[in-house]
């Protein structure tokens, strides 16, 4: 089977942000699980610092979507939803349609989980502890939560529509090709978003991002 090669950057970025958004997504229903349960729960051991563990993986990654938002805006941007991607969703007899699904499918993650590490910078630690679960805050980060685990389900799901399991293994390779070394790794890096669909797209991801870091000391 032979395998597409992607970039070195990319399989870097991608595979840290895959990572840390998994290990998010465990923990941040380890938290629920401990606390909160209305809508079910599993026997799970009780981990004292779970709160402090999720939060920890939530903020390395909240370190790292500035720089993997970036790749994605200015230098994987045919990964992401473009205005001739809507005419394309209209196709899905085709593999337009579903290449485009896919594109949807990868810009909803981007905002997704700026909306989950919004959400999840607006708590507090103390609330669950004391029975709060119905704290604002809390309840737009479990909406948030659900949207991340859809939108990652769906970035898996479509992939492999598109590309088969050759192009979700691809992700995994570990050859790198000469004229793929750092130095010209930002080469192709476009200083403008390819469409007004994606910088309206961009600014909604990096003005999220920024909240994220300045919201919380107005919140103190």
């Amino acid at each position: 089977m032979r395998l597409p090669y992607q970039p070195a950057l990319l399989r870097l970025l991608h595979g840290a942000a895959a990572m840390l958004v998994i290990l998010a997504l465990i923990t941040g229903f380890w938290v629920y699980n401990t606390y909160d349960k209305r809508w079910g729960s599993l026997a799970l051991p009780t981990l004292e610092d779970i709160q402090g563990i999720h939060g920890t993986i939530a903020l390395t990654f909240l370190l790292l979507l500035p720089v993997f938002a970036l790749y994605s805006f200015r230098l994987g941007q045919r990964r992401l939803l473009e205005e001739h991607s809507l005419h394309q969703l209209k196709q899905m007899n085709r593999p337009a349609g579903w290449v485009a699904l896919h594109r949807l499918a990868n810009t909803v993650m981007l905002i997704a989980t700026t909306f989950a590490v919004i959400t999840g910078r607006m708590m507090k630690e103390e609330w669950l502890p004391a029975g709060e679960v119905n704290r604002a805050w809390y309840q737009a980060h479990l909406v948030a939560w659900l949207c991340v685990f859809i939108s990652l389900a769906l970035h898996v799901l479509l992939g492999a529509k598109v590309g088969g399991v050759p192009l979700l293994l691809s992700m995994f390779k570990w050859n790198v090709r000469d004229d793929d070394q750092p130095r010209s790794w930002l080469r192709g890096f476009k200083l403008n978003p390819a469409s007004s669909l994606l910088k309206g797209i961009e600014i909604i991801v990096f003005g999220g991002i920024g909240l994220a870091f300045l919201l919380p000391v107005f919140n103190s």
